[in-house]
């Protein structure tokens, strides 16, 4: 099956586990050794207190993807037990102002 990026970032992602949706799709990560996809970016979980937080983004493992549907991407992230979690990209380190 081949996609394009426009085509996935079009597409919800949504954990298996817990039936959480994670948004969609912001950006792919490749390794640029071997040019292998080594995963997927998505929108860091917002809540009623960070709505307007911007530059925390959660990256998925391709390991971690199960399926890319029609109309979506399904996920297994498991909380505790993953033994490759997904990790958050952190917010740039510029200092504003300086």
């Amino acid at each position: 099956m081949e996609t394009s990026f426009l085509e996935l970032r079009c597409k919800e992602v949504v954990n298996v586990v817990d039936g959480r949706r994670l948004g969609h799709i912001v950006d792919v990560i490749f390794d640029l050794e071997s040019g292998c996809l080594q995963g997927v970016v998505v929108p860091g979980e917002k809540n009623f207190w960070n709505v307007f937080k911007s530059g925390v983004e959660l990256f998925i493992s391709l390991s971690q993807i199960v399926k890319v549907g029609e109309d979506a991407v399904l996920v297994e992230i498991f909380a505790n037990s993953n033994p490759n979690p997904p990790y958050i990209m952190g917010t740039s380190t510029k200092k504003k102002g300086k």
